[in-house]
């Protein structure tokens, strides 16, 4: 007589990873992909050597690969809690993972041919480059925007805490997008009216902004996800989240007078 099986039951990582969308896994695999390529130029680095700072250097695949290939993980998770059209979400999502290859492909092809990749007008391909990256921050902007507009129009679903992380996630957010904005349109003037090396030094106060402000949207929603998981009550939970939000922002007003006074 044979003996009936149990039905194994799935992990709560395998039942989530069934059912994401197909925009979803897609997004995952190209933000790992895109952190992959970080790291690997962190190899590079530390085999071929060369100057950490300055505009040629292994530092920007580096960390453009990490930074973009973490946010566009962090946005595509984070936007499942923003109620915003199925449909729409998807076309959002699939443009910014697009976008965000093309930024960190043209850097990364930059960097082995030993030229910069922003703000550089010396060829017409250096030059198509440079624009092209600086057309594919405005689609981030926009792409982004959006979303960021969907998560106050409505409150965002999620555990206790979740709405306010992710609101604050996306503010900041426009933070970073507004503070390089300005770093490339200070640089392109400046290149445009025959300073080029002025134009690669402008843009150094506004980089610790740029950088505090970019992963808010991670490490906000991430501490709201994690407080839910433990047994604390939702008043406790929300009080961390609310004093996270409150120390995130005190770094970014930090940061931005740093800029200001360097400016």
């Amino acid at each position: 007589m044979d003996v009936p099986t149990m039905p194994v039951r799935p992990s709560a990582l395998a039942a989530r990873a069934r059912a994401m969308r197909p925009v979803e896994r897609l997004c995952h695999a190209t933000g790992l992909l895109l952190v992959l390529s970080g790291v690997t130029h962190l190899v590079v680095f530390a085999i071929d050597g060369g100057p950490w700072d300055g505009p040629v250097s292994w530092r920007k695949p580096i960390t453009f690969g990490l930074s973009f290939g973490a946010t566009l993980i962090a946005v595509t998770w984070v936007t499942s809690y923003v109620r915003v059209g199925a449909r729409l979400r998807t076309v959002l999502l699939a443009v910014f993972a697009a976008d965000c290859v093309v930024e960190v492909a043209g850097i990364t092809l930059q960097a082995w041919r030993r030229v910069p990749s922003h703000l550089d007008m010396e060829t017409p391909f250096d030059t198509a480059v440079s624009m092209s990256l600086a057309v594919g921050g405005g689609v981030l902007v926009v792409v982004l925007t959006v979303f960021a507009v969907a998560s106050f129009r409505h409150r965002p679903a999620g555990p206790t805490g979740m709405a306010l992380a992710v609101r604050s996630g996306f503010a900041v957010l426009l933070v970073a997008l507004a503070s390089g904005a300005a770093m490339i349109a200070r640089g392109v003037v400046l290149v445009r009216t025959g300073h080029q090396q002025a134009a690669y030094r402008s843009t150094a106060p506004l980089k610790p902004l740029h950088a505090v402000s970019l992963h808010a949207v991670l490490v906000l929603p991430a501490l709201a996800w994690l407080l839910s998981r433990t047994s604390w009550s939702e008043q406790v939970r929300r009080r961390i989240v609310t004093a996270a939000v409150g120390a995130y922002a005190a770094a970014v007003v930090g940061a931005g007078v740093w800029a200001a006074l360097g400016y």
